[in-house]
């Protein structure tokens, strides 16, 4: 099975990346904040079923496929930076307004809605693409064992990191936007950080070339 050292360090890996800002924090501290609590959880449910998809995907062989075909590769990394700079654009472009900031003017979804706007979400996600289809693989030594079972291992510490954390940022996103109500000076702070951020991650991800 896997080495203990290796499933922490792609533990730490997950952790890394779901920690920094990204389609599914936006769309979890939206949703979260729009409808409450419930509605996070919910959307963060189908956010988790992408997270199985790409794991069955990477566990049953389509990671070598994809790592097999360098146009495919590239073309979700070019997709990938393409939609994080939409999201950068969106943060910043005239009338934005922060995620952070509480709104009553769009619609509430229903709960089918909103775990398939979670599950859609996650599956667009550059990040998680990057994270099954490149990293993942790195961490499998079939010396250990089945290459199957160390996929899942390692895709379901992943998912297990990722709602942890995701999960805090449901339960906490009402208080921050709380708070952000009562300093609204930095709702703009906010939106400038996260288009840098976002528009980092896109020019570090186009940039990306795999070994050959």
């Amino acid at each position: 099975m896997v080495p203990a050292a290796s499933l922490v360090a792609f533990a730490l890996v997950a952790l890394g990346m779901v920690l920094t800002p990204g389609p599914n924090m936006i769309y979890l501290i939206t949703r979260s904040i729009m409808q409450g609590r419930l509605a996070g959880f919910i959307s963060l449910l189908g956010v988790i079923l992408g997270f199985v998809f790409y794991m069955l995907c990477a566990a049953f062989g389509l990671t070598a496929l994809l790592l097999a075909v360098p146009f495919a590769y590239e073309a979700i990394q070019w997709a990938g930076a393409a939609y994080l700079l939409y999201l950068a654009w969106n943060a910043i472009k005239p009338g934005a307004r922060s995620v952070l900031e509480s709104r009553s003017d769009l619609p509430a979804d229903r709960p089918g809605k909103l775990f398939a706007m979670g599950f859609v979400t996650n599956l667009l996600n550059p990040k998680i693409a990057v994270l099954y289809f490149s990293l993942l693989p790195q961490f499998v030594d079939p010396a250990k064992g089945q290459v199957l079972l160390q996929s899942i291992l390692l895709g379901s510490t992943q998912i297990a990191v990722s709602f942890t954390v995701n999960l805090c940022i449901v339960f906490a996103a009402g208080s921050v936007a709380a708070w952000f109500r009562t300093h609204p000076q930095w709702l703009t702070a906010q939106r400038w950080v996260m288009a840098s951020v976002l528009t980092g991650l896109a020019v570090r991800l186009a940039l990306d070339r795999r070994i050959a």
